[in-house]
């Protein structure tokens, strides 16, 4: 056996070094110092740059001997290194030949793809000095000795799942959140009191990975107002936690942090779900700047035309070789590293679609990537979430390749939900298979009970408050004169010739919890856009990715302006939670041990639906409970009769929208649901 003595050591400007250990990539702590390594196929030579923390010049610059090459990997072992000191860069050298897809230059210091924390962005929105310069982002070594206390994922099932979105800054930025440091992990860690008393289990966080908040940032035409990438779909560092999201990312405590807000999930019974966006990076197109994989192996990592140039699946600019087997290894490797390292119980796949595009572009049937997420030792009980379309139009909800694994956005049922609240007719039936898991667009038999993420907003568009306030969007502030975000909005401003202020307010509130209603009693898995269950507003704006401010941030003086929304969104979660008829079945059947269906459709007759119309009624059946809702999205008042029960139960009212509190009162034969309202009945044993 080899001894490590054997191997010689060198010395390079008073630095000592040794050849390294090509796996693992990136920058790993071992005895006596720190092994670096980093792939190149194309790189003829690399070298590391070492600087001391917040320097703006390395101290020493290190060229790769030849013996430390083995492959395409270049690894070296620096010893005596204050590691908490210490940021590094690469330089690479090769050709520079944009037919071929060669970019290097050996003038750019470039972000090691591996990194587990970068710095540049330690503090949001705080980067830049006085000559309005940005420092530039370096990566960093990073020493994983965080206390677990035991913990792990939590393995939730599928079924049971009640997701959040939410965005770190904008949940807690605002001043009314009260915490004390707005828009962190931390502030998260300090509201997961409100989060149980809502009631979701599951978190879905928007990007956390490092990113830039000043790409693309611009003042508005007044001066007054900073535009930053305030969403941040635009990765710079997939294997490193944004330091600018975290209280103590200034002093490089960003990981320990984010771990500290799992963990503390986790012991609250609430899994944490990462947005993660494998379909693009922040290089951008060909007048984009150097940062990591264009300097490192562009024609590697980018998918690109014939002639050299970018294909933009994404809308953003280039577009990630996802299917390139060293791009595919590295997003396997980046996900395995969560799952273990930090404990995150899923992923949110943005613009999931080109994960399944070959290296041309062109849409594969079995994408090896998809099948290896799918199959991964590692990631076998993590939560696989697509969104199953794309920037180059590739559609596939619910042709997404799963394998039984992967779970999508139902972009189809939040427009079917949307058309039918806002009353347009013929919808009834599409809405009714929704309620059920959606079975005409998720075969069952292939798909599972839960492929189906049930969806009416997101944070990519209005909030649902904002649904029923606009007709259309209202995006100036976003200062590309209103023609960004969609058209297609689907929404009702909620005015009705006759009614004041007053009532078109209260009808609102109405028809946010209509459809609050709807998507906590259909099968799937059910998502909440934070704030909604308060009635946030963006003021209409339905693309606030740049709006950093109360455009974009919660204001949680509407919990106390709308508590009547607030109180029904906890009691119709509560209800999905105590009710095992409302969320689809572990094994799944067709009728209960009372022999009724376990799902059945109504009109205002029991058993007898019309879905030409407005109105409808289902029926969720189980062993011992029956739950039972009408909707009636029609302008005139309906009076509906319930299904009759076996003798030894009895309907009782759970709640009904046009109200502001709904009592356990007995519903016995007929009763009327006033226009654009729901009904919720559920089953009680008689008294004997």
């Amino acid at each position: 056996m080899l001894r490590v003595d054997s191997y010689p050591t060198h010395e390079y400007e008073g630095v000592k070094l040794r050849v390294g250990k090509p796996m693992p990539f990136g920058a790993t702590i071992v005895s006596g110092g720190v092994n670096f390594s980093v792939f190149s196929k194309g790189a003829v030579s690399c070298s590391l740059l070492l600087y001391h923390r917040h320097e703006e010049k390395p101290f020493v610059e290190i060229p790769f001997r030849e013996e430390f090459r083995i492959g395409n990997v270049f690894s070296m072992i620096v010893y005596d290194l204050d590691y908490e000191d210490i940021e590094y860069a690469y330089r690479f050298d090769g050709p520079n030949d944009f037919r071929q897809g060669y970019w290097f230059d050996k003038t750019k210091a470039l972000v090691d793809p591996y990194a587990r924390a970068l710095t540049g962005r330690d503090v949001w929105g705080a980067a830049l000095d006085k000559d309005m310069r940005l420092p530039p982002f370096r990566s960093r070594i990073l020493l994983d000795d965080f206390d677990w206390q035991g913990d792990k994922p939590l393995e939730t099932l599928v079924n049971d799942l009640i997701v959040y979105e939410m965005h770190v800054r904008g949940f807690t930025a605002d001043p009314s959140s009260g915490v004390k440091f707005p828009g962190t992990f931390a502030a998260i860690t300090e509201k997961i009191p409100y989060i149980k008393e809502l009631g979701v289990n599951c978190v879905e966080l928007l990007p956390i990975y490092e990113y830039d908040e000043f790409e693309n940032w611009r003042y508005t035409s007044d001066g007054k107002t900073r535009l930053l990438n305030y969403w941040g779909y635009s990765t710079v560092g997939f294997f490193a936690p944004k330091s600018g999201l975290a209280a103590t990312g200034k002093f490089g405590m960003q990981a320990d942090e984010l771990k500290t807000l799992v963990r503390t999930l986790h012991k609250n019974g609430i899994e944490v779900i990462l947005d993660v966006v494998f379909n693009h990076t922040a290089e951008g197109n060909e007048n984009g700047p150097y940062i990591s994989f264009r300097g490192i192996d562009n024609n590697i990592y980018y998918m690109l035309t014939p002639e050299g140039y970018y294909y933009n699946f994404s809308g953003c600019g280039n577009t990630l070789n996802c299917n390139n087997p060293i791009v595919r290894n590295m997003i396997l490797d980046c996900l395995r590293y969560w799952a273990s390292d930090y404990h995150i119980d899923g992923f949110r796949f943005d613009l999931a679609t080109i994960l399944g595009r070959n290296q041309d572009g062109s849409p594969m049937t079995n994408p090896p990537l998809l099948e290896n997420l799918a199959f991964d030792p590692v990631l076998g009980k993590c939560k696989l979430i697509a969104e199953a379309w794309d920037a180059g139009g590739l559609y596939q909800v619910g042709s997404f390749p799963s394998w039984g694994r992967w779970m999508e956005w139902n972009g189809k049922y939040r427009d079917d939900v949307r058309k039918f609240l806002k009353g347009e007719p013929g919808v009834s039936w599409l809405v009714a298979q929704d309620m059920c898991g959606s079975p005409h667009v998720y075969n069952p038999r292939y798909r599972g009970n839960c492929a189906s993420v049930n969806f009416i907003t997101c944070h990519d568009g209005f909030t649902l408050m904002d649904i029923f306030s606009y007709n259309g969007k209202n995006n100036y502030a976003n200062g590309e004169n209103n023609n960004d975000g969609s058209n297609d909005n689907i929404s009702w401003d909620c005015w009705v010739p006759g009614f004041d202020e007053g009532q078109v307010q209260a009808l609102r509130q109405k028809m946010v919890k209509n459809a609050l209603t709807i998507l906590m009693l259909s099968h799937g898995v059910p998502m909440l856009l934070s704030g909604d269950e308060f009635g946030n507003s963006q003021g209409g704006n339905n693309n606030a990715y740049c709006q950093d401010n109360p455009t974009g941030w919660l204001d949680w003086n509407d919990k106390d302006k709308n508590q009547e929304i607030f109180r029904f969104a906890r009691r119709v979660i509560s209800l999905r939670k105590a009710h095992e008829c409302l969320r689809s079945p572990k094994i799944p059947r067709w009728r209960n041990s009372n022999d009724y269906p376990v799902i059945s459709y109504h009109g205002v007759q029991p058993w007898n639906v019309d879905y030409s119309g407005r109105i409808f009624a289902v029926m969720f059946a189980g062993d011992d409970d029956f739950v039972y809702v009408a909707l009636n999205m029609h302008w005139e008042g309906q009076t509906f009769y319930p299904p009759a029960l076996p003798e030894q139960f009895e309907w009782t009212l759970y709640e009904y929208t046009e109200m502001n509190l709904a009592k356990s009162e007995r519903i016995d034969g007929d009763f009327y649901t006033a226009p654009r309202s729901a009904v919720i009945l559920v089953s009680r044993k008689k008294e004997k």
